[in-house]
């Protein structure tokens, strides 16, 4: 099994103003420690030229999505607190509103899949209105991917 996570922000300001320059300009390289980290598996691009790019969506104007798939909880984890990453992470209060909502879900799918936009939300509204369970959880509340494999949607996946 692989781990998909979606994780959503709201924007203090448009993406193109001033105010979100610096984070703008830290796209590139956070994006690239991403893709070079080990147990990286696919993340949803808006292009492959311009690595700046944000994702275009239905979902506001304001919100910023990154969707990924990892090999394993550890693989995203150690991206997430011990990479590059983690500075940008604790400046995130300079470029997004805080959210007193879940903005982050993780589910197993099959290795090999690539979840779709849509089902992350969906696992993201599910978060929010069941708590964490084997088909939407957190680093906080994480469940096995033998949990998971159990599951009618992932086993007719397989078949």
């Amino acid at each position: 099994m692989h781990l998909a996570q979606l994780n959503v922000a709201h924007l203090r300001a448009p993406i193109d103003s001033a105010e979100l320059a610096e984070f703008v300009a830290l796209l590139e390289p956070v994006n690239a420690i991403a893709d070079q980290a080990p147990g990286f598996v696919w993340r949803l691009k808006e292009s492959d030229d311009d690595p700046t790019l944000t994702l275009s969506h239905d979902y506001g104007d304001h919100l910023l999505l990154n969707f990924s798939v990892w090999d394993s909880i550890e693989s995203l984890w150690n991206f997430t607190y011990r990479s590059g990453h983690l500075p940008v992470l604790r400046r995130r209060r300079e470029w997004f509103l805080r959210m007193a909502e879940p903005t982050m879900v993780m589910w197993w799918i099959p290795e090999g899949m690539i979840p779709t936009l849509a089902e992350g939300m969906e696992r993201l509204e599910r978060l929010k209105a069941e708590g964490p369970g084997p088909e939407a959880f957190t680093f906080r509340d994480p469940y096995d991917s033998s949990e998971a494999a159990s599951l009618p949607a992932a086993a007719d996946v397989r078949k």
